[in-house]
């Protein structure tokens, strides 16, 4: 795959975050210009009338500088991905989602829980632990500049701050490692060697824990970057923090 074209999937795989965060950015203006507030659409515990935040929630946020604290990262990880688990991405994010505000709703306090932190910290628990269990040596690069980048966010599952709902946080990171267990098989697999050795071989030219791969018939295996494209997202994370 060229650079150009390489160039071109992390554009699309900024498509869905990017449009996520103009709704949420929408729906912030028009709180702001139309001087009223959707925190009604938040994750009331236990209440039938909270139900809805389980839907809603994560597109609101209690003010400007809670939005701009969630915009990069949501926007960063997300990126990520969709870019290295294109084929799940969606899937991942909507489980994320739901699940999240589902046990924020069962087991969070008699508070309005707002905002996209919740399905943040799924998305980066998902991204670490699913590169643990791949052994897959891109994934693991992406699991540790997670790591470097948002270690500090393991701070927000405790409760420490009691206006910050750390139920979500903590229910986003459980869901995320879940879900890294549960498709752990599904998408992107250890990396493969290539053969040489013999020409018989170069029909076969991927060897994985003694198993035979046709890159040609095995979907994931085009879609796996390359150094260059990994160094590239890696640096658009450091930027953009």
């Amino acid at each position: 795959m060229s650079l150009e074209e390489e160039k071109q999937k992390l554009i699309r795989a900024a498509y869905v975050p990017l449009l996520l965060l103009c709704i949420i950015w929408l729906i912030k203006v028009f709180e702001f210009f139309g001087g009223t507030s959707f925190s009604d659409l938040g994750i009331y515990p236990r209440q039938i009338e909270g139900l809805k935040g389980i839907l809603f929630a994560p597109l609101v946020h209690g003010g400007w500088l809670h939005l701009i604290h969630n915009s990069v990262p949501l926007v960063v990880l997300a990126t990520a991905l969709f870019y290295f688990y294109r084929f799940m991405a969606l899937k991942i994010t909507i489980l994320v989602w739901l699940i999240t505000g589902l046990c924020v709703w069962i087991g969070g306090r008699s508070y309005c829980h707002i905002g996209a932190s919740g399905v943040i910290y799924g998305i980066a628990s998902f991204l670490f632990f699913s590169g643990v269990f791949r052994n897959n040596i891109k994934l693991l690069a992406i699991s540790l500049v997670t790591v470097f980048l948002y270690g500090g966010m393991v701070w927000g599952i405790l409760p420490l701050n009691s206006e910050i709902s750390w139920e979500s946080h903590l229910f986003g990171a459980l869901t995320g490692l879940l879900l890294a267990l549960i498709y752990k098989h599904e998408g992107p697999q250890k990396e493969v060697v290539a053969m040489d050795e013999d020409e018989e071989k170069d029909e076969y030219p991927y060897w994985e824990e003694g198993n035979l791969i046709d890159a040609d018939n095995d979907p994931e295996m085009k879609v796996k970057s390359d150094d260059h494209t990994l160094n590239t997202l890696c640096q658009a994370i450091f930027i953009a923090n």
